[in-house]
């Protein structure tokens, strides 16, 4: 079995979970966040909605490079958006991820990926550990977070490993 085909579960699994986790997102509470330092809560949805093309493109391209400009455009992308919008945007690249990864043979799983932000390196590292640490465990973590912004306005939290409490 290919590594790619040994992830295709778990692509499955996580992002269908971390979808359940975007259907939440409450529309009369986007501006909110909790903590000064942190980030609203629309703009936490729109990154985390970034994974699958995030995904797509590992898989696809030797790296990329976002220019200062490039950089500029997405710090406000998410700004206006609602959750209609957040789950078009992941849903709409989803499918093209798993068949990028699912095409991904075991020789371009070890190839270098390079991804350069505003004139900085910020991963440089074989195209599996991009994958795992920068797309997957990257998505889980957010998700994570917008679980503690959703449990902090009351929202009910699914069980994505066994019951949560607001299932028990």
């Amino acid at each position: 079995m290919s590594l790619a085909a040994g992830f295709l579960p778990e692509f499955d699994h996580e992002f269908a979970n971390t979808r359940r986790m975007l259907e939440l997102v409450p529309n009369d509470h986007l501006s909110w966040k909790p903590h000064e330092k942190s980030m609203e809560l629309v703009r936490l949805a729109w990154h985390i909605s970034d994974f699958p093309d995030w995904c797509r493109d590992t898989m696809k391209l030797p790296g990329m490079s976002v220019s200062v400009e490039d950089g500029m455009k997405y710090m406000d992308v998410w700004k206006d958006k609602k959750r209609e919008d957040i789950l078009a945007r992941f849903d709409k690249d989803l499918p093209e991820a798993r068949e990028a990864l699912a095409a991904t043979s075991d020789e371009d799983m070890a190839r270098n990926w390079k991804m350069d932000w505003m004139g900085q390196t910020i991963v440089d590292m074989p195209r599996i550990a991009v994958y795992r640490g920068m797309v997957m465990n990257h998505m889980i973590h957010h998700r994570a977070q917008l679980g503690v912004y959703l449990r902090l306005l009351n929202v009910p939290i699914p069980g994505f490993y066994g019951p949560s409490a607001d299932e028990a």
